[in-house]
């Protein structure tokens, strides 16, 4: 069971979407090769401080309480990734994770970025990743239920012969980072039987495709955190909070729509460049 949010409550949340699409508008325009990824996630870090935030990653407990704002994972590995001292190079796959919480609201959303001359394998798995999103946000406009669209989703990737995560999914979203229900991207028999949900006004979820390159299964490192490809092979995670109005899906981390939110944004990067 998952409590619906009113259409106000959703509406609350794009302030926490787009300080988390702000977030992401910043990763793009300081990634660089030679940068360090302890360095990329001090920049959100601050991002979100001088902006009345809390990074939701920061602090949630493990064996090994994840100590950064940002998830950084590269190329072969899928999520999870603890900012460090690894440098970011020419050709890199950088897929970003983060989040914030903002007058009680959260928002959570990933990108891949492709750092300098990234090789052809790696621009294709990226575009198809974010396509496979795209298709979930676009369907949502006409699914009664999560199981077709999850099922759309697995056999697009499957189609360009690519895998998808199964250990990981997506998930509600509100007032707390990770809420009810959860939002697979495949199918699976447990899910048709007993945790499908209908798509219907008032819901707010966090839709995530990760796609590996190669085969599905995957390990963890011995930081206790960062999860990469078993076989060695690319992997790409793009994630958008979406909010289900009566009018239709809301995309609440994407781009300003409104020259009111443009002007949000705008003081979002003039608290960053300025301390105030």
């Amino acid at each position: 069971m998952f409590s619906l949010k009113t259409e106000k409550e959703i509406l609350k949340m794009r302030k926490a979407g787009l300080l988390t699409w702000s977030a992401h508008e910043l990763v793009r325009k300081i990634i660089r090769p030679g940068m360090t990824t302890r360095e990329l996630d001090a920049e959100v870090e601050k991002l979100f401080a001088r902006n009345y935030a809390v990074g939701m990653f920061k602090g949630v407990p493990g064996r090994v309480p994840f100590p950064a704002v940002t998830c950084i994972s590269i190329n072969d590995q899928v999520v999870h990734g603890i900012p460090g001292e690894r440098v970011i190079r020419d050709g890199d796959l950088v897929s970003v994770d983060l989040g914030c919480k903002i007058d009680g609201w959260c928002g959570d959303s990933a990108y891949s970025n492709l750092v300098g001359n990234a090789p052809e394998k790696a621009r294709k798995l990226v575009q198809t990743t974010r396509e496979i999103l795209w298709l979930a946000i676009e369907k949502l406009k006409t699914a009664r239920y999560w199981s077709e669209i999850a099922r759309e989703m697995e056999k697009y990737a499957r189609e360009r012969g690519y895998s998808v995560v199964e250990s990981f999914v997506g998930h509600g979203i509100g007032r707390a980072m990770h809420e009810e229900p959860q939002v697979p991207n495949f199918i699976y028999e447990s899910f048709l039987r007993d945790e499908d949900f209908q798509i219907r006004p008032g819901l707010v979820i966090a839709i995530e495709p990760m796609v590996n390159e190669g085969g599905k299964r995957i390990k963890q490192l011995r930081d206790f955190w960062t999860i990469s490809t078993a076989d060695g092979k690319l992997s790409a995670h793009e994630e958008h909070t979406v909010g289900i109005l009566k009018t239709g899906p809301f995309v609440l981390t994407g781009p300003p729509e409104t020259e009111e939110e443009r002007q949000m944004v705008e003081t979002f990067f003039d608290r960053y460049e300025n301390n105030r």
